[in-house]
């Protein structure tokens, strides 16, 4: 998925250093419309001026159950990334992906989709039209310095549901519960739907040099020792060797992240993840020559558009100031 804000903003991410707690911390949504007047709003929970990352997830995108008649749904025309992972997990609904390294997939409830940027590609995402509701989560993991050029890719897995004393638990990223997910990551990382019934309790095993997040898609729940309710993310930070989960009153479904500390300091500005202010603007600068002569035979960063494609998105103008490191 893009981010579609017009003036977006500079986002310098670092970790923070503060001492390791079992007990969470809520992390409040932001509400961000993407796109025009028809705009499909969605519930922003990372980056964030209180925590930056979590592991090397640098960006969390929750949006629905939208009704697509109301909305106009997803319609994201190509555009390009650099330096990072995405991955799209939905609950309801279809999306059509459209990519410069020749994939053409539909995300579909329980499957994965893994995009890999890496040194840079281009995608475009539309719901399909059967889709009538529309429930998911969009995903960025940043990649570390050594393997931020990666050449581009594209995955896709349907993990098997696990029945955990009644509650179900699906490993799309990483291992839990004696699962593990066969794509490629490039740090240590965790990514699993768990769904609770009303008044269960789920005590995890984790890794206690892993930071947690725990994004809460429908009901209420107690996670790492914290009340949360949908749209909101707890954040429980290394040197817990496990997690509990205690869903309120209804049937709870969330979504679990986890991963190493990143340990690096990165930029995000629209949709590049770079490391100073000269990577971005030439990956901005480079995004436009290709899309001004996309029907040139010139080797390009971004990769080939497909035939399908008929618009792009523009990249948005580089703030006034320049784009640093901070911290």
């Amino acid at each position: 998925m893009s981010n579609l804000e017009t003036a977006p903003a500079e986002l310098t991410c670092e970790n923070t250093g503060e001492a390791p707690t079992v007990r969470g911390r809520v992390l409040e949504p932001r509400l961000v419309p993407l796109g025009g007047p028809r705009a499909m709003t969605v519930r922003r929970t990372l980056p964030q001026r209180a925590q930056s990352l979590i592991g090397a997830w640098c960006f969390v995108d929750h949006y629905g159950p939208d009704e697509v008649s109301s909305t106009g749904g997803m319609r994201v025309d190509g555009h390009p990334h650099t330096g990072l992972q995405t991955v799209s997990w939905l609950f309801s609904g279809e999306i059509e992906h459209r990519d410069t390294v020749g994939s053409h997939a539909f995300v579909r409830p329980g499957e994965l989709n893994l995009m890999t940027a890496g040194s840079g590609i281009a995608h475009s995402e539309h719901s399909t039209q059967k889709t009538t509701v529309l429930h998911g989560a969009q995903l960025w993991v940043a990649l570390p310095e050594q393997h931020r050029f990666v050449a581009p890719d594209f995955e896709s897995y349907a993990p098997p549901a696990l029945d955990v004393d009644g509650a179900r638990v699906l490993v799309f990223l990483g291992s839990l519960l004696g699962q593990t997910s066969p794509v490629q990551t490039y740090t240590p990382l965790l990514g699993a739907e768990i769904t609770l019934r009303a008044g269960q309790s789920l005590r995890l095993d984790v890794a206690p040099e892993f930071e947690h997040g725990v994004l809460v898609d429908t009901g209420e729940v107690t996670a790492a020792g914290v009340d949360a309710t949908e749209g909101q993310l707890v954040h429980q930070q290394t040197g817990a060797d496990h997690l509990d989960l205690v869903a309120a009153g209804r049937d709870v479904r969330v979504v679990l992240l986890g991963g190493q500390p990143l340990g690096e300091q990165i930029v995000m500005w629209w949709n590049f993840i770079g490391r100073s202010h000269e990577e971005i603007a030439a990956f901005r600068a480079q995004w436009q020559h290709e899309r001004e002569r996309r029907d040139s035979d010139e080797k390009t960063q971004y990769g080939p558009f497909p035939d399908q494609w008929r618009e792009t998105l523009p990249a948005p103008e580089l703030p006034n100031a320049r784009l640093k490191l901070r911290g």
